[in-house]
């Protein structure tokens, strides 16, 4: 053991493999052992791929696959023939989500089209569950997976109804100015002398027997007997100089427009964002004019003498927020590993000035190697400091999230969109090349457990304080350092172990090929109690004594576990990412050092002034005070039936991995916390796989109900660990 000890030690501080039987890890396909479940992500339910919609009452931009399926089962899967219907229709989503990981796209009408068929046919029990749910298929849109091109879609979707509902708002509000400025002039027109004309008045008649009218005495009649209240000459100019603006604006396509065609507004440079802004500058100030003057004039309050100067003037600081809020948003869509110096200056310019132009900003890969070069660790250093520069303009809208997460950001997603100043939405794709292989929805996901790319939003428009502007709530555990997951495995004596781990930047970066040097793989005769879990390494502060190596549980392609030692720098980039995370969760109100010292101080000061009180003098219990009424939680707890199916709520994290199996076996009550809502909605098979899936472990799946549910045997062996 202790040549063992120095082997690995020297590892540890130097990254070299000093002995042959710590092997390197290039080739071995090695994944960390939380990933070990999730190898084929086609065969899970969860938010991908999604539905981009459009045309929704509600407003929403997007739903997932397996939102829309529910939704349809809600409806049909009832009855004798429920459970077979929501069994056929489950095995169509599959099918979807397979086509699609493969690369498939276009409508889910067309997708669900193409993938029936195949299912059906040669069942016709299976084609008439798929037929009754098309059926129900009410909501249709283009489909999406989490790949490097999905933040581009999913953001100028959202963006482009956004603009779409802008647009028919201001094209009313045209179409009424338009309207009554005309009925001014034509007004005017039937009140002048040439409006009286016999000529005028013979093409206003229409048809009918005119040679029975005499236009010309009519006229004479009319021009003498009505009194003349014509505009003035600079009323008249006003008011058709107005039509010709608002008809003639290209920011919005109305139906009084006469120009060719809108300007467009998405862009993918900031300095072509800008080039285009400032030209348009002066129609934008020309058209916001033209707006607040024709409410003036259509209400007869135009007052020459008061306004003429005042609008004279206007637009000379610029638009103000209101203003600006009349006309389209700029979209400018980037990516961060193409961004050059120059894009860098104009995009800090954008958001400093406040510009209604709202950024894209995609990240491909947050562990990229330092600008120092070799020996150097500094991960997400870039896009850290784009979020953080951003946040502390104080007046921008920041959104930060992997792609994995888009879906559940998609209210905060509308509330950047709808923000009347410049928004930034910095997105990490997952797609990077170096990850093995691996889903760019499992890296991004990776990506914020590990707090690498953690997820939050910074809203000055939600209030004047942190606490209302600034949110971390779709962060796991993010009460925690590193959220915590469970793992169950068999030992080498085949018995069944099950542990809480944390999920660490450590973990994320062994999916990296490009830092494979820092690990060593040790073979299993040499696994002894110095191999230490690396969370325990990390959450020590320094060094400490090398009496132990921190170690990396990880699996290979036969999900054979298989422990990994890691060097010294990957521990202090690791306690450098939970530093950063910690600030973050300050700022989110979370182990808020300030409160929590207040909260110390006044309790000492309450402990102090206790102490100056006389106890109450001692009164005897009787029998019944001394009996409790009822029995303690863990008294409750103590009582309950191996056999019966429960969850241990108080403990839930609220992940989301049980309701995504089954919505209808799983809830959650009012405190967002799971609870076996029906235990008879799902099979035990569910049961099982929820219990495995759980980050904490609290699902505890009892016995089976159905004595005749297929692979009970294999099913009950799974679930002895959570009994």
């Amino acid at each position: 053991m202790d040549a063992d000890l120095q082997t690995h030690i020297a590892f540890y501080l130097t990254g070299k493999r000093a002995s042959s039987h710590l092997l390197a890890v290039d080739g071995l396909k090695l994944r960390p052992a939380l990933f070990s479940n999730y190898r084929d992500l086609t065969r899970l339910r969860y938010d991908f791929p999604l539905v981009l919609v459009s045309d929704r009452p509600d407003g929403g931009f997007v739903e997932s696959l397996s939102g829309l399926i529910d939704a349809i089962l809600d409806k049909i899967a009832r009855g004798d023939d429920g459970e077979r219907i929501r069994k056929h229709v489950l095995r169509l989503e599959q099918e979807i989500r397979t086509r699609v990981a493969k690369g498939d796209r276009g409508l889910l009408s067309a997708l669900w089209d193409q993938a029936a068929p195949v299912l059906g046919k040669d069942d016709k029990l299976i084609a008439d569950s798929l037929s009754r749910a098309r059926a129900n298929l009410k909501i249709d849109g283009d489909v999406v997976d989490c790949d490097a091109s999905m933040p581009y879609h999913l953001l100028s979707h959202a963006w482009a109804i956004t603009q779409t509902q802008r647009a028919r708002k201001f094209g009313k509000d045209i179409n009424r100015l338009v309207l009554k400025l005309s009925d001014i002039i034509k007004a005017d027109f039937v009140n002048s002398d040439a409006g009286k004309s016999a000529e005028n008045l013979r093409a206003s008649f229409g048809t009918g027997p005119m040679d029975s009218f005499n236009f010309e005495a009519m006229s004479r009649i009319l021009i003498k007997s009505t009194p003349k209240k014509n505009l003035s000459e600079s009323r008249r100019q006003r008011v058709q100089n107005l039509l010709s603006v608002l008809q003639n604006q290209k920011f919005f396509p109305t139906t009084t427009a006469q120009a060719e065609a809108p300007y467009s507004f998405a862009f993918d440079t900031c300095s072509d964002a800008l080039k285009a802004y400032r030209e348009r500058l002066p129609k934008a100030i020309e058209l916001a004019k033209a707006i607040a003057m024709a409410e003036l004039e259509i209400k007869g309050e135009y007052s020459e003498a008061k306004h003429d100067a005042l609008f004279e003037s206007f637009g000379e600081n610029g638009l103000d927020a209101g203003e600006l809020a009349l006309l389209p948003d700029y979209l400018v869509r980037l990516n961060y590993g193409k961004l050059t110096g120059a894009e860098q200056s104009q995009l800090n310019e954008i958001l400093a000035v406040d510009l209604p132009i709202k950024i894209l900003v995609q990240t491909d890969d947050v562990i990229e190697e330092s600008p120092l070069g070799h020996g150097h660790l500094a991960f997400a250093l870039r896009s850290r400091q784009l979020a953080s520069m951003t946040i502390g303009i104080n007046a921008v809208f920041v959104l930060q999230s992997p792609a994995s997460s888009l879906y559940q950001l998609r209210t905060q997603i509308q509330s950047g969109l709808d923000y009347s100043g410049p928004a930034l939405f910095s997105v990490f794709s997952g797609a990077a090349s170096t990850t093995g292989g691996l889903s760019p929805y499992l890296i991004g996901a990776a990506a914020l457990e590990s707090r690498v790319f953690p997820a939050f939003t910074f809203d000055p428009s939600a209030g004047r304080d942190w606490a209302s502007r600034f949110s971390l709530a779709k962060n796991p555990q993010a009460e925690l350092d590193w959220p915590r997951c469970g793992f169950a495995y068999e030992d080498a004596s085949n018995q069944a172990v099950s542990e809480q781990i944390p999920f660490t930047l450590i973990d994320f970066v062994a999916c990296d090929s490009r830092y494979s040097k820092h690990f060593a793989c040790v073979p299993r005769t040499h696994w002894n109690a110095i191999l230490t879990p690396v969370g325990e390494t990390v959450a020590q502060e320094g060094r400490g004594q090398l009496d132990s190596v921190p170690c990396l549980m990880m699996v290979d392609p036969d999900n054979r576990l298989q422990k990994v030692i890691v060097d010294e720098k990957l521990i202090r980039e690791a306690r450098r990412c939970r530093s950063m995370w910690n600030s973050l969760q300050e700022l989110g109100g979370i182990h808020n050092s300030h409160a929590e010292k207040l909260l110390a101080s006044e309790k000492k000061a309450w402990e102090d002034a206790a102490q100056h009180i006389a106890p109450p003098a001692t009164v005897a219990p009787t029998a019944a005070a001394a009996t409790p009424a009822t029995a303690t939680p863990a008294e409750q707890e103590a009582e309950r039936s191996p056999d019966e199916a429960y969850i241990e709520t108080a403990r839930c994290s609220t992940c989301n991995e049980c309701t995504q199996i089954n919505n209808k076996m799983f809830a959650y009550d009012g405190n967002k916390q799971a609870y076996i809502a029906d235990v008879s909605a799902g099979t035990y098979a569910q049961l099982v796989e929820a219990a495995e899936n759980c980050q904490v472990s609290i699902i505890h799946p009892g016995k089976p109900r159905n004595p005749n549910e297929a692979g009970l045997e294999e099913l009950l062996k799974r679930a002895e660990v959570f009994l």
